[in-house]
C-alpha cells in the first residue's frame, strides 16, 4: 500500500514546473537590475498580492505562483524573456515593464503574437494610443495623464519663461511634448526658453544646470527621475538654480527618488507621487497594515504599482473565468479593480485604466528624516484623458 502512494508522488516529482496541476502562471518581464530603486518594491506589491490572494483560494481554483524575468532595460532582451516564458515556462499571462521603449516592445510582441499583456508601469502614452493594441492594457495614468494633472497646477503660476529638463527616451518626449500642447492651449504667451535632454543616467548635472541658469527662466519644468533626479538636484541647490522659480516635476515626489535626496529634498516644488504617510482611507490603511507586516518597511510608488497589477489581473481572469485572449480581452473592457486608492477603471476606449496620482507639494520633515509631500490631494485619472473622440484618431484601427 505504501509502494503504492509513493510511485506516484515520485512521478508527479519527475514532471517540469509548468505541468504540476493546480498552478496559474503569471509572467513578469522588468528592470530590475537597471531600476532597482522603483522595482525592488514594486516586486514586494505583487508578492503581497499573490500572497492574499492564494489565502483567498487563488485563482480558478489554482494556486498563483510569479515567475519573473529581467529584461536589462533592453527591448530585444525583453521579448526574448516573453518568449521563452510561454514556451519555456508555460506561463498563463503576461504582466510588467517600466521603461517606455520596452514596453513599447512588448506591446508590439503582445500584438503579434496575438496574447493579452497587462503594461503595469511603462508610462508611454504610445502603449495605449499610437502603438496600441486589441490585446495590451495598461494599468498607470499616462504620461500624458500625469502631465496634465500638473498643468492643472502650473498654469495657475501665470509664469511665461519656462525652461525644461528631461531624459532623452521616449517617456520624456512624450511628457514634454504634452506640456508643451496644455501649456500653449492655456496660456498661449509662454515661451519656452531652455531645454536640456540627457541620456537616460548620463545626466551632466553641472552643465544641465549652467544652461537653465543662464536662460533665466521663470518657472522649471523637470521630467527627471531615479539617479538623475538626485544629481540634478544636488547640483541645482549647490548653484541656486532654484531660488526664487517655481518648479513643477513629474514623479518627483514619488518616495523612491525623493527618499533618497534627505535634507537635499527641494522645497515647494509642484509634484507627483505617493504620500503614504498621510493617506487616510479604510482601503489604504488595510493595504499599509498588511504590507509594513509582512516586509516591515513603508511602501513605494512601485508597490502600489505591482499590488494592483497583480489585483487588476485577479479581477480580469475571475471575470473571464478563464485565461483564454479572447476571454480577457473582453473582461478588461470596462474592469473595475479596488485598489489601496480607490476604484479604477479599465476604460473600453483605449484599454487605459483610471489609475490617478496624488498632487502636491515637496518639503523636508525633520521628524521623518526625508523629503515628502505636503498639501496634496488624489486627482483620478478618468478627468485627465483626452476626449473619446480625439482617443479614437489616435489609436489604429486594428486597435479598437
Amino acid at each position: 500500500m505504501q509502494l503504492r502512494w509513493t510511485l506516484p508522488a515520485l512521478a508527479m516529482a519527475a514532471l517540469p514546473a509548468w505541468a504540476a496541476p493546480g498552478v496559474l502562471k503569471i509572467g513578469e518581464i522588468n528592470s530590475y537590475k537597471a531600476m532597482p530603486a522603483f522595482l525592488e518594491p514594486y516586486k514586494k506589491g505583487m508578492d503581497l498580492a499573490v500572497e492574499q490572494i492564494n489565502a483567498q483560494g487563488g485563482l480558478l481554483g489554482k494556486k498563483v505562483q510569479l515567475v519573473i524575468r529581467d529584461d536589462n532595460g533592453n527591448p530585444g532582451d525583453a521579448v526574448r524573456a516573453a518568449e521563452e516564458l510561454y514556451t519555456r515556462e508555460k506561463i498563463d499571462v503576461l504582466t510588467g515593464s517600466f521603461l517606455s521603449h520596452v514596453g513599447m516592445a512588448l506591446t508590439d510582441y503582445a500584438g503579434q503574437k496575438k496574447r493579452f499583456f497587462l503594461a503595469s508601469e511603462t508610462l508611454t502614452d504610445k502603449v495605449v494610443w499610437q502603438n496600441g493594441n486589441r490585446y495590451t492594457y495598461r494599468l498607470r495614468g499616462s504620461t500624458y495623464m500625469q502631465t496634465a494633472m500638473l498643468v492643472q497646477e502650473a498654469k495657475k503660476l501665470n509664469k511665461k519663461r519656462w525652461a525644461i529638463v528631461y531624459p532623452n527616451y521616449e517617456y520624456g518626449q512624450s511628457a514634454v511634448a504634452t506640456f508643451k500642447t496644455l501649456m500653449k492651449q492655456a496660456q498661449p504667451d509662454i515661451e519656452f526658453v531652455a531645454e536640456q535632454a540627457p541620456a537616460l543616467g548620463k545626466i551632466d548635472a553641472g552643465s544641465v544646470v549652467q544652461a537653465i541658469a543662464d536662460a533665466k527662466p521663470d518657472a522649471i519644468f523637470n521630467v527627471l527621475f531615479s539617479v538623475d533626479l538626485g544629481k540634478f538636484v544636488r547640483e541645482g541647490n549647490t548653484r541656486g538654480l532654484f531660488k526664487g522659480r517655481e518648479v513643477v516635476g513629474l514623479l518627483s515626489g514619488e518616495p523612491e527618488y525623493l527618499d533618497a535626496l534627505r535634507q537635499e529634498a527641494p522645497e515647494g516644488w509642484i509634484v507627483t507621487g505617493y504620500p503614504w504617510y498621510s493617506i487616510k482611507t479604510p482601503e489604504h490603511d488595510a493595504f499599509l497594515q498588511a504590507y509594513q507586516g509582512k516586509f516591515k518597511d513603508y511602501p513605494r510608488l512601485g508597490t502600489i504599482v505591482g499590488y494592483n497589477a497583480i489585483q487588476s489581473l485577479a479581477a480580469g481572469i475571475t471575470k473571464a473565468g478563464s485565461t483564454d485572449t479572447e476571454a480577457l480581452i473582453a473582461a478588461f473592457k470596462g474592469l473595475n479593480v479596488n485598489t489601496p486608492w480607490g476604484a479604477i477603471t479599465y476604460r473600453p476606449q483605449d484599454n487605459q485604466s483610471t489609475m490617478g496620482a496624488y498632487v502636491g507639494k515637496t518639503t523636508y520633515s525633520k521628524d521623518m528624516k526625508r523629503g515628502i509631500m505636503t498639501d496634496f490631494y488624489y486627482a483620478d485619472g478618468k478627468d485627465f484623458q483626452p476626449s473619446d473622440a480625439e482617443v479614437q484618431k489616435l489609436r489604429p484601427a486594428s486597435a479598437h
